[in-house]
């Protein structure tokens, strides 16, 4: 099963918890046992498994990449000016899989699902793949 959303982005970084999205999927698909993959076919935008009871994670994340890529550096030749966020985007990866066991997301405690914006805020979409398996 494919499922495809629609996710608008409020800022220009932001990390949304999608954990549920991703989850209506493996119920909607009856699999017990497998794997979903979340796919973001976005060069400035990215899909990560990180903490999700403790939001100052998110806060520090954000603020770190933009320590590490800064939006503005006097080297970047890139036209659109959005060099950080292609940079951040290539760091998180554009995908992420959860094994599915006996029907569940087998994610850690305090572990959730996010689609990672970086140069918002824009109209976006991700994918939901799930293999029976």
């Amino acid at each position: 099963m494919l499922r495809s959303f629609a996710i608008c982005t409020a800022k220009r970084d932001e990390m949304i918890d999608i954990t549920s999205f991703v989850e209506e999927t493996v119920r909607q698909a009856n699999v017990t046992e497998g794997v979903a993959v979340v796919y973001c076919p976005h060069t400035t935008a990215g899909i990560t498994i990180n903490e999700n009871a403790d939001p100052d994670v998110k806060r520090d994340m954000m603020r770190r990449f933009d320590d590490i890529y800064p939006w503005e550096h006097p080297l970047d030749r890139h036209m659109e000016g959005n060099t950080a966020a292609h940079m951040k985007a290539s760091t998180v990866g554009a995908s992420q899989h959860v094994i599915i066991h006996e029907g569940r997301l087998l994610l850690g405690r305090w572990q959730g699902v996010y689609f990672c914006e970086y140069d918002g805020p824009r109209q976006r979409t991700f994918y939901v793949k799930v293999i029976r398996g």
